[in-house]
């Protein structure tokens, strides 16, 4: 994939976008003082790039009734590139997972992951940590409340 160079337009239109891709191409183009051609025009070669990699909605999960969100700390005992990827590879496709990242120093993971209550958790933890002879220690902190919660990428002008 080629590289993109962004112009401060393209950043003024990303960021938009990331605050609400709801909106119609003609709202964005007033917002950003565009013609709705140009809008459009620039709106799809950033989706075409892979820049734009999906537009979701984000639910409000206080609304949505009982979730239990953890952070969660995973050691291995083997850290060697083979095994960090298998591990990886298995707990990403599980639909509690959230986010999953590789770290250093410290774990050589975290992920956030959501459920409807501690059986839920507890039945991952099993699925996903216990089962596994290659993790040797799980950390998991309990959110008591989400004072933010932001996925909007900071862009630099």
């Amino acid at each position: 994939m080629e590289s993109l160079n962004l112009d401060a337009i393209d950043r003024r239109l990303l960021d938009a976008l990331q605050r609400d891709a709801s909106r119609t191409n003609q709202q964005l183009a007033a917002d950003l003082h565009l013609s709705p051609p140009t809008c459009l025009r620039r709106v799809q070669r950033l989706r075409q790039s892979g820049l734009i990699a999906r537009e979701v909605a984000l639910l409000d999960v206080d609304r949505l009734g009982a979730t239990l969100t953890a952070i969660v700390e995973i050691s291995l005992d083997r850290q060697d590139e083979q095994s960090l990827t298998a591990f990886e590879a298995r707990v990403a496709p599980d639909g509690a997972v959230q986010q999953c990242y590789r770290v250093s120093p410290g774990p050589d993971f975290v992920l956030i992951v959501t459920v409807r209550d501690m059986p839920a958790y507890q039945a991952l933890a099993q699925r996903l940590f216990t089962s596994d002879a290659n993790v040797r220690n799980v950390k998991a902190f309990f959110s008591v409340r989400r004072a933010k919660f932001e996925p909007r990428v900071p862009l630099a002008d």
